[in-house]
């Protein structure tokens, strides 16, 4: 075995690695964190073309907020060190939603007063079901905070007596439980636009995970960083090694090593080995379990685990430098999510062909008036795709030729929507595909958003089984493909989540 020990490794440098390292740094461990690429982040990163920088993925952080509003990921930042070594803006509206089909146009505020007054002048009579939302909303947020606090071992009868309605939803998706509460059905719609953000239509989307989603989303506001996600990344790099934990870059892990049925060190695609008892991976445990671990030492329940999980949306970005500046083209807001309907079932099963005008889009400058030079914008768009028809239709003679078509469809969606004519002011273009994430980050198909949040798999069920889940000892996960599911704030905590996990491990152990 080889010389070099550490107390333990982790695999991928993206958000949930990051935060996995910095909390095992934190806590005096002897970490090494392993990443392929050249660069920390993962999908947290920027790049730059001409005269713009490109956030490459973060629309916005979820339950950050500011410091007389803050979030559980602003606490999870103070607690690591890095919340003074990042500065971030608040985003100036919830979202924009407008239809492709109907011509539908919902600009929606922060803040839950603002939001249910909001609600009431677009659907008169809502006022009642949209406080109910947030009355339910704000019951599963402290019913969560619990059953962490009770490390998914809770008093049934407290849970009975202090949260009663978090009983009665947790395990119905969000349409049942609008249904119950009798809100109408265009304020459904109107308060399920931020579905995307999770990948799941309506009726396979747990209420309790959407709407504490939305909750934390309009009570606390929405954050960026000034220095793109690229920005929070440095600084969570920069951190764990001032903690004494070391980064290897350009350094691909290709096989997890065992001894006696447990984690006993990893080798590297160069053919070096390093000692270690723990590992935490933010790569997935597709990646993991069928590539990088011996057949015989993946624990049965784990593997029939992986294969019955479905992979979430693969994603489609496109990046926009305008030579004109927002107000010349008429934008004034930063999130656009433009659908052909706000029918969600219909959205979800539209999105698996080439020509899908379905987006979310966001204004840079709207947040950050300076993020790019004067008299200029900055766009970028999202889409998703929930079939791996890309990978069945793609070759090096055509790709291309599909990247073009679909950035054509997505400017031809966004100038329909918005009025706004941007295709004869583009400076700069660039476009991403499932080929682009997979190429980068090593994710399946080109998946964005981890594994698909449905039925007996959504956060809830995660996050009660997690502490009791039978992975190969030593061995942790985190990230879009771990316990909280996918997006920034929940790759963050389930990093940090995976750490402390292993540290309990570490604990027993020398006991």
């Amino acid at each position: 075995m080889a010389a070099l020990h550490y107390d333990a490794v982790v695999i991928g440098a993206g958000n949930g690695g990051l935060a996995a390292a910095l909390t095992l740094a934190d806590a005096g461990k002897r970490v090494l964190l392993a990443e392929r690429h050249n660069l920390p982040g993962g999908f947290a990163t920027s790049f730059v073309r001409g005269r713009f920088e490109f956030e490459a993925s973060l629309h916005e952080l979820c339950d950050f907020g500011t410091p007389g509003n803050s979030g559980n990921l602003y606490a999870l930042f103070e607690e690591l060190g890095v919340l003074d070594k990042i500065e971030f803006v608040t985003v100036p509206e919830a979202y924009r939603a407008i239809t492709l089909d109907t011509g539908e146009d919902y600009t929606m505020p922060f803040g839950v007063q603002n939001f249910i007054d909001k609600m009431e002048s677009y659907v008169p009579g809502s006022r009642e079901s949209t406080t109910t939302f947030f009355a339910l909303a704000d019951e599963c947020r402290r019913a969560m905070a619990y059953l962490t606090q009770m490390r998914g071992n809770p008093d049934t009868a407290v849970l009975k007596s202090e949260y009663p309605n978090f009983m009665r939803v947790a395990a119905y998706p969000i349409d049942k439980v609008l249904n119950a509460i009798k809100m109408p059905k265009k304020a459904q719609e109107i308060i399920n636009v931020y579905w995307s953000y999770l990948g799941t239509p309506e009726d396979q989307l747990s209420f309790l995970h959407y709407a504490l989603m939305v909750n934390l989303y309009i009570t606390h506001g929405a954050q960026i960083p000034k220095n793109r996600s690229h920005g929070i990344s440095c600084a969570l790099a920069d951190t764990i090694i001032e903690k004494g934990g070391e980064i290897w870059y350009n350094a691909e892990v290709e096989h997890i090593i065992t001894k006696n049925g447990r984690v006993a060190g990893v080798r590297f695609a160069d053919g070096k080995e390093v000692a270690t008892e723990h590992v935490v991976s933010n790569a997935s445990p597709h990646l993991v379990y069928g590539r990088m671990v011996d057949k015989a030492d993946i624990p049965e329940e784990e593997l029939k685990l992986a294969n019955a999980r479905s992979l979430a949306g693969r994603g489609v970005s496109m990046f926009l430098g305008l030579n004109k500046s927002p107000e010349e083209l008429g934008l004034h807001d930063y999130s656009y999510f433009i659908y052909h309907s706000l029918d969600t079932k219909a959205e979800f099963g539209g999105m698996e062909t080439i020509e899908n005008p379905a987006q979310v889009t966001v204004c840079l400058n709207a947040a950050l008036p300076d993020c790019s030079p004067k008299g200029t914008t900055i766009l970028y768009f999202t889409s998703l795709y929930f079939s791996d028809f890309f990978g069945d239709i793609a070759n090096e003679e055509n790709y291309f030729e599909i990247k073009e078509k679909m950035a054509n469809c997505l400017i031809d969606g966004f100038e329909k929507a918005t009025g706004a004519k941007i295709r004869d002011c583009i400076e700069e273009i660039e476009v991403g595909t499932p080929v682009t994430y997979a190429h980068y980050t090593g994710a399946p198909q080109g998946s964005i958003y981890g594994y698909l949040l449905t039925g007996l798999d959504n956060m809830m069920p995660r996050i009660m089984c997690m502490y009791t889940e039978k992975h190969l000892p030593g061995l942790h996960f985190c990230g879009g493909h771990a316990m909280r599911g996918s997006g920034f704030n929940s790759s963050y905590q389930s990093g940090n989540l995976a750490a402390k996990f292993t540290l309990m491990d570490m604990k027993k152990e020398a006991e």
